[in-house]
C-alpha cells in the first residue's frame, strides 16, 4: 500500500513540473513574454540636462535661447551650421551661421586658410567665443571652432511684414527675404566701380539702407552686376543676411527686379511730360495715393506721387464709395486739366480709375532746399524738414479746432507752415502737439509741400526736440 501511495505521489509531482515548464520559470506564457513598448522615460529632474537632447545640442552647448539670454562679454559655446562666409584674412574668418532656432554672426573667428576652405554651406561647427555687440549687431568674437558631423541650410525667412516693427530684430543675422522694395536712389559705391554697393530702398513709406558686400557676394558675381544696374523706381525682391548697423542694414546676396513704379501705360504721361505740359492742357497720369485731404459733394482732394514727383488732385470727381477705396498707396489713373492757383500746380476737373499697384513714398528731406529755387521741384511731395525754430506761439485761425498756422525760422529765413484739420485731423495727436508749440521750440516735421505764393507746407507729423 505504501509503495502504491508513493508511486501516485511521484506521478503527481511529474505532472506539476510539466505544467511549470509550459509557462517557463517566470510564470508567464510565451505570448506574455513578447517584448512590450518601452515605457516613457521619466523626465529629468534638471531641465538643463534634458535641453541638449531636446535641442540636438551636445553636452555643455547652449541652445539658441540660452545664447540669446546670455550677457554681453560672457563666454558662449554654440553649435550651428555655416550659411555663408564673408571673408578670411590673417587667419581670421567672418561667417554667418544658423541653427533651426536662430542665427549667429561669427566675427574674426580664428581660422587657418586650410580650415576656411572646409567651411562650406551647411557644415556643422561648434564655436567657443564671447558674445559681443557693435553698433547694435550682436556677434561672437574671439572665437574658435571645431568641425562636427551634420548639415543644414536654412531657408530664407520672409520678413517683409516685419520691417518697421520691433519684431524684426529677432531675425538678426538670419538669411531673410524681403519683397516689394522700391529703389529710391541709384546704387552708391563706396570707393570705386568694384567696391561695396549701398542702396536706398523704401517699404511701406519708410526708408532703409541695404548693402551688397563685395567680400560676401563678390564683385564679379551676377548678383553684383544685377544690383549695380538697379535704378530709381525699380520694385525689387531680395535675399540678404540681416545685419544691423544702428538700424537694419541687410546685406544682399541676390536680387530680382519685378517692375518699376514709374512705368506708365500706353497714353499716360511720365512725370517729366506732365511737368512740361502747358497750363489748362489735358493731362493723363498714373500715380499713387499718399493722403486724402477731404471729400465733399462727390469731390475729393488728394495728394499723390510716383517715384519722380508729386501731383495735387483738387476737387476730383469721386463718389463717397470710391473715396473709401483711395487707401494709402493705391495706384490710380487720373485724367484732368493742369492748372495753377497762387503758385500751386494742380490737376482739376479730374476723374480717376483704380489700377493694380501700391507705393508709399518715404518723406524726402528738403531741409537744405528751403530758401532756394530748387525747392519748387519738390512741390506736392511728402517732405521732411529738420530743425525748425518756432518763431512765435502757434496761431489757430478761427477757433480751438481750426487750421493751425506756424511761423518758423530755417536757414536764416522765416516760413509759414500749416496744419490742415481736414488733412491731419483736429482730434489727432499731431494736432495737439503742434497746437502746444511755443516760440523757441525746435521741431522736425513731415509735411506735404503745398504752395501759396511761397512754400506753405502742410504738416502731417511733428516731433519736438528734447530739452
Amino acid at each position: 500500500m505504501k509503495k502504491i501511495l508513493a508511486l501516485v505521489l511521484t506521478l503527481c509531482m511529474i505532472l506539476a513540473l510539466c505544467a511549470c515548464g509550459a509557462k517557463g520559470v517566470t510564470g508567464l506564457t510565451p505570448e506574455e513574454m513578447a517584448p512590450s513598448e518601452p515605457a516613457a522615460a521619466e523626465p529629468a529632474s534638471d531641465p538643463a540636462q534634458a535641453a541638449p537632447e531636446e535641442s540636438g545640442k551636445s553636452d555643455g552647448v547652449m541652445t539658441y535661447a540660452q545664447y540669446a539670454a546670455a550677457e554681453l562679454d560672457s563666454e558662449v559655446v554654440i553649435e550651428a551650421f555655416v550659411q555663408a562666409k564673408e571673408s578670411w584674412w590673417a587667419d581670421k574668418a567672418t561667417v554667418y551661421a544658423q541653427d533651426e532656432d536662430g542665427a549667429y554672426f561669427l566675427y574674426d573667428m580664428s581660422c587657418s586658410e586650410e580650415d576656411y576652405a572646409k567651411l562650406v554651406p551647411g557644415q556643422k561647427i561648434k564655436v567657443t567665443g564671447y558674445k559681443s555687440e557693435w553698433s547694435g549687431q550682436v556677434e561672437i568674437v574671439d572665437g574658435s571652432f571645431e568641425l562636427e558631423d551634420g548639415n543644414y541650410i536654412a531657408p530664407a525667412a520672409d520678413v517683409t511684414a516685419l520691417f518697421g516693427s520691433n519684431d524684426l530684430v529677432a531675425h538678426m543675422s538670419q538669411l531673410i527675404s524681403v519683397r516689394g522694395l522700391v529703389c529710391e536712389a541709384q546704387p552708391d559705391q563706396e570707393w570705386d566701380a568694384s567696391s561695396d554697393l549701398y542702396l536706398s530702398f523704401s517699404l511701406n513709406g519708410d526708408a532703409y539702407t541695404f548693402t551688397l558686400r563685395r567680400y560676401l557676394t563678390g564683385n564679379d558675381s551676377d548678383a553684383y552686376a544685377q544690383v549695380k544696374e538697379i535704378k530709381p523706381g525699380d520694385i525689387v525682391d531680395v535675399e540678404a543676411f540681416l545685419y544691423w548697423y544702428n538700424e537694419p542694414q541687410a546685406r544682399i546676396i541676390s536680387a530680382a527686379v519685378t517692375g518699376n513704379i514709374n512705368d506708365k501705360s500706353e497714353g499716360v504721361m511720365t512725370y517729366a511730360d506732365y511737368n512740361a505740359a502747358a497750363l489748362d492742357s489735358e493731362v493723363v497720369v498714373e500715380t499713387y495715393v499718399q493722403a486724402k485731404e477731404g471729400w465733399w459733394a462727390d469731390k475729393a482732394t488728394v495728394y499723390t506721387q510716383d517715384g519722380e514727383g508729386g501731383y495735387f488732385l483738387y476737387d476730383m470727381a469721386c463718389s463717397e464709395e470710391e473715396y473709401d477705396k483711395l487707401v494709402l498707396g493705391q495706384k490710380i489713373k487720373v485724367t484732368g486739366y493742369k492748372s495753377e492757383w497762387s503758385g500751386q500746380v494742380e490737376i482739376v476737373d479730374a476723374s480717376f480709375e483704380i489700377e493694380d499697384g501700391s507705393y508709399i513714398a518715404p518723406a524726402l528731406d528738403v531741409t537744405e532746399l528751403f530758401g532756394t529755387d530748387e525747392l519748387i521741384g519738390c512741390m506736392s511731395r511728402l517732405v521732411s524738414v529738420k530743425g525748425l525754430e518756432i518763431a512765435e506761439d502757434v496761431d489757430s485761425a478761427w477757433d480751438a479746432s481750426a487750421d493751425l498756422y506756424i511761423t518758423a525760422k530755417l536757414n536764416d529765413q522765416t516760413f509759414t507752415f500749416t496744419l490742415r484739420r481736414y488733412l491731419t485731423g483736429n482730434d489727432s495727436e499731431t494736432y495737439e502737439q503742434v497746437k502746444d508749440l511755443k516760440a523757441g521750440d525746435i521741431v522736425d516735421v513731415e509735411a506735404f509741400l503745398y504752395w501759396y505764393n511761397e512754400p506753405q507746407a502742410r504738416i502731417v507729423s511733428a516731433v519736438k526736440a528734447e530739452g
